[in-house]
């Protein structure tokens, strides 16, 4: 094949290349980046503490921010007062400003300091969770090495008694303390959540979480329609804008008291649970329904929606009937300009896009736009040239490739000819998002998106592309495959116990033999000692007449 993937590789060191002293993280192992144990702060940060209540925790955690070790001028502090009552009150003495947010739930909280936050990186602390004083400045080290992280401290949980001032150490005031099990849990299986994990974004916990603010502005605020599982979800998308998730075991912190979660995990995952499958498509496992649609999907096509009717009707028809029911389709048109000839419709010269639009207008997994509108939660986006088919299981298997490769992008040969190359697309969104993050100036996209993913390219025809559009099965020809598989597997079951039974029968059969067998071997040994005994008397007797015949023979007359 003539069309092959660029290979960079950073000096000497298997790495992605660096583009304008950005280094370039391939995946989530972050551990290309080295931030200094020296260095010279200039980001800003806002931290953006949400309250409910909790004066005296407030008044703790506040001394906590007091102490740190990052610049005071390079911080600033918002505290969102969420309807207390009575209302919140700045202890003096700390640099933080109220801000009052009478909506009530911890999402609007965040999002009424996030519009007051001018800080170039948003540090996420709960009112309940006091840093140790170097717990900043670490989190602000990493930031100062790419402006794509998301870096999150490790908590520990304690249940001593509330002192009425912060001690100085803090160590011996809050332990003996739980780890955040889970958290730790999730990086040491993981590698530090360098080797590919399913969801690294998972690790985007408010408690005690700093992020590129440029990153949230790409990712927006967070989801005050949910009612739980804000955090994990606004790190989902700050996945999908390119993030990368980093675990700081020096950013410390003690969480005082167990979290809502701690107490009661078994009801808050049911209504989590309920909420973040239609939003976050990572979550698979989730997802068990076989047929249903989400407001998010795992994958949109987008086609040409002006290539012809026909071309059109057989990519759409044969996504639409394919084993990946979890997708949206996009055609792009001028459908908002279009009008229908009804004089003369067979004379109208957009005929074919009135056939397209009057056929997909009512399918809901269709949407008729005018220019490419992909949701940027998707995780993948198919780019197909019309007319082009895959096959019933096509589309699974890209996404099974990219998932356990970690691709960026799948590039499609459909056909090499004097033309050009066809090809069609499977792109990550979250990996198009960093590379755009990263490429330098007139660098094309897809070489940053090897660099930070990987591009591979497969041919068509092995993963069931063609030209023609064939037989569409679809899921009643699953069901009726199904059915006649169960059959075939209840003869097949069937069979086997008969077989099992003629196994039976020839054991006892065989056992039966066996005793024969036995018997019969006796019996040959007894007859083999009589024959050994008639052998000795025949012997015997061949010897007793032998002598009489020798006595006759001396006897006779010379």
């Amino acid at each position: 094949m003539s069309v092959t993937p660029r290979e960079t590789e950073a000096e000497g060191a298997g790495q992605p290349a660096s583009v304008d002293g950005v280094r370039r993280v391939r995946g989530n192992d972050y551990r290309i980046l080295t931030p200094p144990e020296e260095f010279t702060p200039e980001l800003r940060v806002s931290v953006i503490v949400p309250a409910y209540g909790g004066q005296d925790k407030l008044d703790l955690v506040l001394q906590g921010l007091a102490r740190q070790t990052y610049p005071a001028e390079l911080t600033e502090i918002i505290v969102v007062d969420n309807g207390s009552e009575p209302p919140l009150r700045i202890p003096g003495g700390s640099a933080a400003r109220l801000v009052r947010c009478d909506r009530p739930g911890r999402a609007n909280a965040r999002n009424a300091g996030l519009a007051e936050a001018t800080g170039e990186v948003i540090h996420w602390l709960d009112s309940d969770v006091v840093l140790t004083p170097c717990a900043v400045e670490a989190h602000m080290r990493w930031h100062h090495t790419a402006p794509y992280l998301s870096v999150t401290g490790y908590m520990r949980f304690t249940s001593a008694d509330l002192p009425a001032e912060l001690p100085e150490d803090l160590e011996a005031a809050f332990e003996p303390a739980d780890p955040h099990t889970w958290l730790v849990g999730m990086v040491e299986r993981t590698d530090g959540l360098t080797n590919n994990p399913v969801r690294p974004f998972s690790l985007h916990v408010g408690g005690a979480t700093s992020v590129n603010a440029r990153l949230v502005r790409a990712a927006g605020p967070m989801d005050d329609d949910l009612i739980l599982g804000q955090d994990t979800e606004m790190g989902y998308r700050l996945a999908q804008a390119g993030a990368v998730f980093i675990p700081e075991p020096r950013a410390r912190a003690y969480h005082l008291g167990p979290t809502m979660r701690m107490r009661d995990q078994q009801r808050i995952d049911r209504v989590s649970h309920a909420f973040v499958a239609d939003r976050i498509p990572a979550y698979q496992w989730l997802r068990t329904h076989p047929a249903r649609q989400y407001k998010i999907p795992n994958v949109t096509a987008v086609i040409d929606g002006t290539a012809g009717y026909e071309a059109v009707r057989a990519s759409v028809d044969a996504l639409l009937a394919g084993t990946v029911v979890d997708l949206s389709i996009v055609l792009t048109g001028p459908w908002d300009t279009l009008e229908r000839d009804r004089r003369a419709p067979l004379k109208d010269p957009n005929l074919d896009l009135v056939l397209v639009h009057g056929h997909y207008e009512h399918e809901s997994r269709v949407r008729l736009a005018t220019e490419e509108e992909v949701h940027p939660s998707v995780p993948f986006v198919l780019r197909l040239p019309a007319g082009w088919v895959p096959g019933e299981d096509s589309l699974a298997r890209l996404l099974n490739l990219a998932r356990a490769e970690g691709l960026g992008l799948i590039r499609v040969l459909l056909e090499e000819s004097e033309r050009g190359v066809a090809e069609a697309r499977l792109e990550r969104v979250s990996s198009f998002a960093r590379a755009r993050l990263v490429a330098g100036a007139g660098e094309p996209l897809d070489d940053a998106v090897d660099d930070v993913s990987g591009v591979r390219w497969v041919v068509g025809e092995q993963y069931g592309f063609g030209p023609e559009p064939g037989e569409l099965l679809g899921r009643r020809a699953a069901y009726k495959a199904r059915i006649e598989a169960e059959s075939e597997a209840a003869r097949l079951a069937k069979e086997a116990e008969r077989l099992r039974g003629q196994v039976t029968k020839w054991r006892d059969e065989a056992g039966r033999w066996r005793k024969s067998a036995v018997e019969l071997r006796r019996e040959v040994g007894t007859l083999r000692k009589q024959l050994h005994v008639a052998q000795r008397s025949q012997d015997g007797m061949r010897a007793i007449l032998a002598k009489r015949v020798k006595r006759v023979l001396r006897r006779r007359p010379q």
